[in-house]
């Protein structure tokens, strides 16, 4: 009998159109959106449907339209009837993912999530200039090797006010990517190129995520969530700084705080999760970037992915 983790993505995996068919199609999803709109004080439908793209992809509206759009296919979903005769034995997310998967988990409710992932988009918005901060993949390289010329470009500037460059999310084998000052990103990147990259390119995003940089917007960040009451996990909730379930309470929200300057260990924590008992992963939210990943970590493991009405007829078949 198949083990099931439900798997949701983060920035990046945003476009315009997202959701859009699951919202016309089943009545909990619009109600997920007219919330989310009320809340926000924004036409959050009109800008995930419409755009335009450059709007969308702030992060301030980035986040919590991801967050939405994944909710809202977890509530179509359960209207539908999908995956009701399957028990979902753990979860988890890519960085702001990782919100979803709390909330999926039973830390907080829709409001309480949308709240402060709001928060968190704003804070992380703010907290670095688009001229000072960007990011970068690396394919084609292992860890180590990622992590040896991040090491040395960030030496060979560190006395300088932009030198600062480090890994900041592990992906899967072969894939890395990097945070950090524009310059000092570019530099590594063009390092990783001359040392055999199969691809190394800077990253359309102006928030240096998961690097020391976002110091400051942690702080903060640790303020709001003081607020925030947790309640108890219905299943494991893995952390991306740790690989391994989340607590619970204070210590769930530390490791919140330390997501945003610590890296995304994406490749371990899939593979505790298989080496936990999971065989197959649902993706739930626009894109299948991580029904990607997970392949490029173990090719064995099932694959689905749910992010419009055809993808969730299709799990819907698989799992009844």
């Amino acid at each position: 009998m198949a083990q099931i983790a439900y798997i949701f993505p983060g920035q990046g995996s945003q476009f315009v159109g997202m959701g859009k068919d699951i919202y016309e199609n089943f009545k909990s999803a619009r109600l997920v959106f007219e919330e989310a709109s009320d809340s926000l004080h924004i036409d959050l439908k009109r800008i995930v449907f419409e755009g335009p793209e450059d709007e969308l992809n702030r992060t301030a509206i980035t986040q919590p339209a991801v967050f939405t759009v994944s909710a809202a296919i977890l509530y179509a979903m359960r209207e539908a009837g999908v995956g009701s005769d399957v028990k979902v034995a753990s979860t988890a997310g890519h960085s702001l993912g990782e919100y979803t998967s709390l909330f999926y988990g039973g830390a907080f409710d829709f409001q309480g999530g949308l709240s402060i992932v709001g928060k968190r988009g704003k804070i992380m918005e703010e907290a670095v200039s688009e001229e000072e901060g960007g990011m970068a993949a690396i394919l084609g390289l292992d860890r180590d090797d990622v992590d040896k010329l991040v090491s040395e470009v960030f030496e060979a500037n560190e006395q300088k006010e932009n030198g600062l460059v480090v890994a900041a999310n592990y992906n899967a084998p072969g894939q890395v990517v990097i945070s950090g000052h524009r310059g000092a990103v570019a530099a590594a990147v063009e390092l990783a190129t001359e040392r055999g990259a199969k691809k190394a390119v800077i990253l359309k995003v102006g928030v240096p995520s998961h690097s020391p940089l976002m110091k400051g917007a942690s702080e903060i960040l640790a303020e709001e969530l003081k607020d925030l009451e947790l309640g108890n996990l219905d299943l494991p909730v893995i952390s991306n700084v740790t690989a391994h379930p989340h607590p619970g309470g204070g210590e769930t929200k530390d490791l919140l705080v330390k997501q945003l300057v610590s890296p995304v260990r994406w490749e371990e924590s899939v593979k505790y999760m298989i080496d936990d008992g999971i065989t197959d992963f649902i993706e739930i939210g626009p894109g299948r970037v991580l029904s990607g990943l997970v392949k490029r970590i173990d090719r064995k493991a099932g694959i689905s992915s749910v992010g419009d009405l055809y993808s969730l007829k299709e799990v819907e078949k698989k799992y009844q």
